[in-house]
């Protein structure tokens, strides 16, 4: 068949990728759907046994070395969070080679990139250590961190810091798992993480070990090991690509890195201003209410992140499906995925939000109550958060990516201001509109105009191809 004929099958009702057809790439839609689905009830799982296990950890922590352990351990393990661009955009540039890839293990373009990647992570990790060893001789970490920190927190967070820069070069191998369409792979890996915590503090307590003060780095030795898990997964499945990759890596000038700027900088942003807006909330909060409406919000935050998190780890399984799609120069619209997530988000937001104040008295005791004005805001929220996924992942091309932008830095002063303007009549709730609100505005009302007009652009093209070329008759054709 060729090329044209392709295009023209894929145009045709019933074909691969023609309105109304399933075709996933690699097989057929459900393929794909299902990916979604195993990575979903993957995660629920995993964090069913790491919250039970985390409880556990926490009740170790606080009765055997104190709050004050216990609030340096949750302001050091918040690193991760505030440092997203320390990988500066790599990860979109890895998972669209590798699901880009018909054969990764092989791939020319997948080791270039590999290479690449693994030497802008090797100098990104890098100066992370080097940041960490200054500001701790400096002894700048109680100035940059407050109170939270215990006696001694100033070695510990440059411990954590130091840890994390050395291990950033692995969390390739989780994007590369994402890419192969693994991705309840590496969701599930993340399952050695609370045990691991667990069973070390457990012997520090069972041996009377006084490491209060280095509770914290338990949790990054713990998440390296996830790394390193996931790179060894990774590096098998597309064996011998990784170890070829890794030998080059250090010869520049035999084997020179590949421009990847035009897709990481876009992803780099993006990943910086989500940041910034997720973690403004607190802040203002903190700022201009009272403990009550933060205590309120950090409990509904609880509660309802366990369904982003599964949105966020079934939504990333989207990723590999387009970018695989757009290799083929298949048409592939993620229009009912983004109705069916943005459903399905709602109706277990719901769910959560009915049993919640059974949980809320598990947890809180009476001490915390949760209104029907801010369950209402989270279950709006959760659905957005669905919806925009499956959009959102068919935009990770160069140009999907370079328009969501200006969406997204928009978004930054418009959660603010509008976060504080209702945190006052609504209280913990306020935020949370406030998040939802830009949320619709700058990320699932633009995207979806984009990816419509992105669909409608392919298919003139794909016709225009079509259009253009007689077809193939028996008489012409080879061999006749």
């Amino acid at each position: 068949m060729t090329v044209i004929d392709s295009v023209r099958a894929r145009l045709t009702p019933g074909g691969r990728g023609g309105k109304g057809g399933s075709g996933g790439p690699g097989g057929s839609g459900d393929s794909g759907m299902k990916a979604v689905g195993s990575t979903a009830i993957t995660k629920v799982l995993v964090m069913a046994l790491s919250g039970v296990l985390g409880i556990v950890t926490s009740r170790l922590i606080i009765h055997h070395f104190g709050t004050g352990a216990y609030v340096q351990y949750g302001l050091l393990s918040s690193f991760p969070s505030l440092l997203p661009f320390a990988d500066l955009g790599i990860a979109a540039v890895v998972i669209n080679a590798i699901a880009g890839s018909e054969k990764p293990r092989t791939d020319d373009n997948v080791r270039k990139t590999l290479v690449t990647a693994l030497r802008i992570l090797m100098v990104s990790g890098g100066i992370m250590v080097a940041i960490a060893i200054v500001i701790t001789a400096s002894g700048l970490w109680p100035f940059l961190l407050g109170k939270g920190l215990m006696q001694g927190g100033n070695l510990v967070a440059g411990l954590c810091l130091l840890v994390y820069g050395l291990v950033l070069p692995l969390v390739v191998g989780q994007r590369i798992l994402i890419g192969l369409k693994k991705t309840n792979v590496q969701v599930a890996s993340q399952a050695v993480v609370a045990p691991v915590m667990l069973l070390v503090i457990g012997m520090f307590v069972l041996f009377s070990v006084p490491a209060g003060s280095f509770l914290s780095v338990v949790s990054y030795v713990a998440n390296a090991l996830l790394s390193v898990i996931c790179l060894v997964i990774a590096a098998r499945a597309i064996s011998p690509q990784f170890g070829a990759s890794l030998k080059l890596v250090f010869k520049r000038r035999e084997y020179p890195s590949v421009k990847i700027v035009h897709v990481a900088w876009p992803m780099l942003v993006q990943t910086v201003a989500v940041t910034l807006v997720l973690q403004t909330d607190r802040l203002l909060l903190s700022h201009v209410s009272g403990t009550h409406e933060l205590a309120q919000y950090n409990l509904s935050a609880q509660l309802f992140g366990l369904v982003i998190q599964t949105i966020q780890a079934a939504g990333v399984t989207f990723w590999p499906i387009y970018a695989r799609a757009r290799a083929r120069g298949q048409i592939q619209s993620p229009m009912k995925p983004t109705l069916w997530f943005g459903g399905g988000a709602a109706l277990v937001g719901i769910a959560l939000a009915a049993i919640s104040p059974l949980l809320v008295e598990f947890i809180a005791g009476g001490e915390i109550h949760l209104g029907l004005t801010l369950l209402v805001s989270y279950i709006v929220f959760v659905a957005l958060q669905g919806a925009k996924y499956p959009v959102g992942m068919y935009m990770t091309d160069e140009r999907g990516l370079k328009f969501q932008v200006v969406p997204i830095l928009i978004m930054i002063p418009l959660n603010f201001f509008v976060s504080l303007a209702l945190i006052a009549p609504f209280g913990a709730a306020g935020p949370i509109m406030g998040s939802a609100i830009s949320v619709g505005v700058c990320q699932v009302i633009p995207d979806v105009w984009y990816v419509r007009r992105d669909l409608a652009r392919r298919r003139r093209e794909a016709a225009a191809a079509v259009s253009t070329t007689p077809p193939t008759s028996p008489a012409d054709a080879p061999g006749r």
